[in-house]
């Protein structure tokens, strides 16, 4: 048995992946150790596989704008740090320039073990992303929502991309942290369970043939974490400004709390076919905002920006509920300025081909907390 841990309904939390960039060559600097301890063991502000990164969590907040206020406190705090270090926060799904095999591994047994097991995939996993917790007061809830969450999945991985660019090369992709992060065990689309026994048998296997000695070692793009008492939205690249947190934030707090209110009037959730999610997932992760994505299990298209049009509006009632309407509503922004990969093309393109062109609009959206 896995029990499923008691919270409010529609709680949220957000956790963001900042990195650590030298003013000077506007590279990643492996300092995290530094920047935390001149920080003090603060509870907001914690380390994460590589020593290029720290991240910056909310507490529980009953809104999107209460939990990014959270997070923009402690940002402040790390202001003064930054400026002594002769550091930048930015971020983004990935450096556009920084060698992933340069990068220092923080000291912690997990993070040993993992690097150890996975060998080259492992030390390619230069990647920062933002996560979204959403409190569900029902285990019967998880999987359904989870499931219906995953028909939404690539419509929000699209409007967050953020990595078409890694290791001093273009892709071709508007989010590689998505085709990086799936190599993997365990990481990826999830699988799709009929209820909640389902993931409890499928739980019960991976420890029994020791794929996982946790079950926080599922790294599912979306995943039940049964400790909290939540469902987190993994699927976005690092947004690389503030203005871009409290949009993909407000919209997958929105999606779930929808999908927890169709289940009350007692509406069957939408689902994919698993093939669909899989197709859906490379479209986004290649073509961005131009993907043309599968809808439904009758296989209907829809370009993204469409379909994300429809759900602004959709959800607004829910975003009213919520108190997260002017948040909700900056996905307007995105869809109006481009996603940031589009944007980054831009200034790449406007810098001269420069890879550090970029790393600077980075840089400037995150003081400016908006698109540049």
């Amino acid at each position: 048995m896995m029990p499923f841990a008691h919270s409010d309904r529609s709680t949220v939390g957000i956790e963001w992946e900042l990195q650590l960039i030298d003013s000077d060559s506007l590279d990643l600097r492996q300092c995290a150790e530094a920047v935390l301890a001149a920080i003090e063991r603060h509870p907001r502000i914690h380390p994460e596989l590589l020593l290029n990164t720290v991240e910056v969590v909310s507490a529980p907040a009953r809104s999107v704008p209460e939990a990014v206020a959270d997070i923009e406190a402690s940002i402040e705090e790390l202001g003064p740090i930054m400026r002594t270090l002769r550091l930048e926060l930015a971020t983004a799904g990935t450096h556009p320039f920084a060698n992933p095999l340069y990068q220092r591994v923080t000291n912690k047994e997990r993070y040993a073990r993992l690097v150890d097991r996975t060998r080259y995939w492992g030390q390619q996993m230069l990647l920062f992303g933002m996560h979204v917790h959403v409190g569900v007061e029902e285990q019967r809830k998880v999987i359904p929502i989870l499931n219906a969450m995953m028909t939404r999945h690539a419509h929000l991985q699209a409007l967050s991309s953020s990595s078409p660019f890694w290791s001093n090369r273009d892709t071709g992709y508007a989010s590689n942290r998505a085709m990086m992060f799936q190599q993997l065990p365990t990481a990826g689309i999830p699988h799709q369970f009929d209820d909640w026994a389902g993931l409890e048998s499928y739980t019960s296997d991976m420890l029994r043939t020791g794929v996982i000695d946790d079950f926080s070692e599922v790294r599912w793009d979306i995943r039940p974490s049964p400790k909290l008492g939540t469902i987190e939205i993994r699927t976005c690249d690092a947004p690389t400004n503030v203005t871009e947190l409290k949009a993909l934030a407000a919209l997958t707090h929105c999606l779930v709390e929808h999908f927890s209110t169709e289940m009350d009037e007692g509406r069957d959730l939408p689902r994919l076919p698993q093939w669909f999610v899989a197709e859906n997932k490379w479209r986004s992760a290649r073509y961005g905002m131009d993907a043309i994505l599968i809808l439904d299990a009758a296989g209907n298209e829809e370009l993204v920006s469409v379909t994300v049009a429809h759900l602004l509006d959709t959800l607004e009632p829910v975003a009213r509920r919520l108190g997260c309407v002017d948040e909700l509503r900056m996905v307007e922004v995105i869809l109006e300025k481009g996603a940031s990969y589009q944007r980054q093309h831009r200034a790449y393109q406007e810098g001269g081909r420069s890879m550090e062109a970029v790393v600077r609009q980075l840089v400037a959206e995150m003081k400016l907390g908006r698109p540049s």
